[in-house]
């Protein structure tokens, strides 16, 4: 009998089992993990070197262009989060699969594997690829700046 965690909702019970080949999974893991490694993590530099342009210090009495410059650095601080936050999360479901892969590579998966498995790899923050620090943008208005703005 298979334990109530591992049988689909009620709903799909109708619809049968979903089925997964582990030597498709571990192929999918080194592929989606070659493809962060090789073609985007490089790339990372490039977007950090272009966000972290200097911009020029506003004058204080022009209130509108202070709070424009201010709002500009937070949410290109929040766009190079996201980015750098993209290559840790896909990342993790590389190693996530490969480490699911590696644990029933040989067994019988479709009767061995568990739900419960899975989610405690993609829970677990030790199944993650290497990665750098996400870099912190110089805000024009800030504290920080040669001459900062004076927000209203």
């Amino acid at each position: 009998m298979i334990p109530e965690e591992d049988r689909p909702a009620p709903w799909l019970r109708d619809y049968g089992g979903i089925e997964a080949d582990i030597r498709q999974l571990q192929d999918f893991a080194d592929r989606l993990a070659t493809e962060v490694q090789r073609n985007y993590a490089p790339h990372l530099s490039y977007i950090a070197d272009d966000m972290s342009a200097k911009v020029p210090n506003p004058c204080d009495a022009f209130v509108e262009l202070v709070t424009f410059l201010h709002a500009h650095h937070e949410t290109q601080q929040a766009t190079t989060d996201m980015v750098y936050a993209v290559r840790g999360a896909t990342g993790h479901l590389a190693a996530v699969a490969n480490r699911v892969a590696t644990q029933y590579a040989d067994t019988d998966a479709f009767s061995a594997a568990r739900a419960t498995d899975v989610h405690r790899a993609l829970a677990d923050p030790g199944t993650v690829l290497s990665g750098g620090r996400t870099p912190t943008l110089n805000d024009p208005t800030g504290p920080d700046s040669e001459r900062p703005g004076v927000l209203p």
